[in-house]
C-alpha cells in the first residue's frame, strides 16, 4: 500500500495532466458540433475497419466448409449434366422433360468425404493417403474425385486410413472418352510434368479438336461416365501409327489436392466378379 502512494505522489503530475487532458477532450467534442461529428466520423472509419478485418479472418476460418459444399455441388451438377446429355442424344425431348431428367435422385453411387493427409508428385508411382477407411464405407477399387477432376483409384483400406493410387501412377490407367464422342481410349502418365497425362488407343477415324474437354468414359466399374478429366493440349499419332496419341491438360491440380470425394458404384462387387469369371 505505500508503495501505491509513494508511486502517486511521485507521478501525480502526469496523473494531473493525464485527467485535464481526458476533461478537455470531453469539453471539446460534446460541446462543439464540428468536432463532434469529426470525431463521430473517424470513430466510424476505424470501427468499420476493425469489422472487416474480424470478417475477413472469420470469412478464413469459414473456407473448408465452403469447399466441401461447392465441392458437391459440383458432383451433383456433373452427374445432371451427363443424365441430360444421355438424354438428348437417344430422345427429342422437349423442356418438361430435360427439367424431370435433373431431378432424378442419385441412386447409381454413394459418395464418402475424405481428406488427402499424404500426397507425392515426383515418384514414378505416386500415391495418396487418405484419412478415412473402411470403417466409413470406403473399398478397394472406388475412385476417388475433388472438385476439379478425377485423382484416383483406392487401393489398399485399413479401418482408419485408404491408400489411392494417384492418376500420377504408372500403374493407372482410366477409361476416358472426347466430349460429343464415343470413341474412347485410356489416360496413362508418363512421368515428368504433373500437369499433363496422355489419352492412348484413341481410333485414328475420330474426331476431335485441340481444347475439346476429356471425361471418364463410364466403361469401368470404377468411375461413372462424365467426370472431368481434363481438356485436349496437343496430339500426335501412336508408336504403330494406327491410332491417335492425345496429350492431356489434366483439370486436378495434383500439387492442392486437399477435401476428395470417394464414388462407390452401387453393383460395383457383382459386375467385377462377374467379369473375373470371365476371365478365368
Amino acid at each position: 500500500m505505500r508503495n501505491l502512494i509513494n508511486f502517486l505522489l511521485k507521478y501525480n503530475y502526469w496523473f494531473l495532466f493525464i485527467v485535464l487532458e481526458v476533461a478537455s477532450f470531453v469539453l471539446l467534442f460534446r460541446f462543439n458540433s464540428y468536432q463532434q461529428s469529426t470525431f463521430f466520423t473517424s470513430a466510424n472509419v476505424v470501427v468499420g475497419a476493425v469489422y472487416e478485418v474480424s470478417g475477413g479472418i472469420s470469412s478464413y476460418f469459414h473456407l473448408k466448409s465452403v469447399n466441401e459444399d461447392l465441392l458437391d455441388r459440383n458432383m451433383a451438377l456433373e452427374q445432371q449434366i451427363t443424365n441430360l446429355e444421355k438424354a438428348l442424344r437417344e430422345h427429342q425431348v422437349d423442356s418438361v422433360t430435360v427439367n424431370s431428367i435433373k431431378e432424378i435422385p442419385q441412386t447409381d453411387y454413394q459418395l464418402f468425404k475424405a481428406r488427402v493427409i499424404k500426397n507425392s508428385l515426383n515418384q514414378a508411382d505416386n500415391y495418396i493417403t487418405l484419412d478415412q477407411g473402411s470403417s466409413s464405407g470406403i473399398r478397394p477399387e472406388m475412385g476417388v474425385v475433388d472438385g476439379n477432376g478425377i485423382v484416383g483409384i483406392v487401393y489398399e483400406t485399413s479401418p482408419s486410413y485408404s491408400v489411392v493410387i494417384s492418376v500420377l501412377n504408372s500403374k493407372s490407367n482410366v477409361s476416358c472418352k472426347i466430349v460429343g464422342s464415343d470413341y474412347f481410349g485410356y489416360l496413362k502418365w508418363e512421368h515428368g510434368d504433373s500437369r499433363y497425362a496422355y489419352l492412348k488407343d484413341l481410333p485414328r477415324h475420330a474426331e476431335f479438336n485441340l481444347g475439346d474437354t476429356v471425361v471418364t468414359s463410364g466403361f469401368s466399374t470404377v468411375f461413372p461416365e462424365g467426370i472431368m478429366v481434363g481438356t485436349v493440349d496437343d496430339m500426335s499419332d501412336s508408336h504403330d501409327g494406327l491410332s491417335y496419341l492425345l496429350k492431356i491438360k489434366l483439370a486436378t491440380d495434383f500439387g492442392k489436392v486437399s477435401d476428395v470425394r470417394v464414388i462407390a458404384r452401387n453393383g460395383q462387387q457383382e459386375q467385377k466378379e462377374l467379369e473375373n469369371k470371365t476371365t478365368k
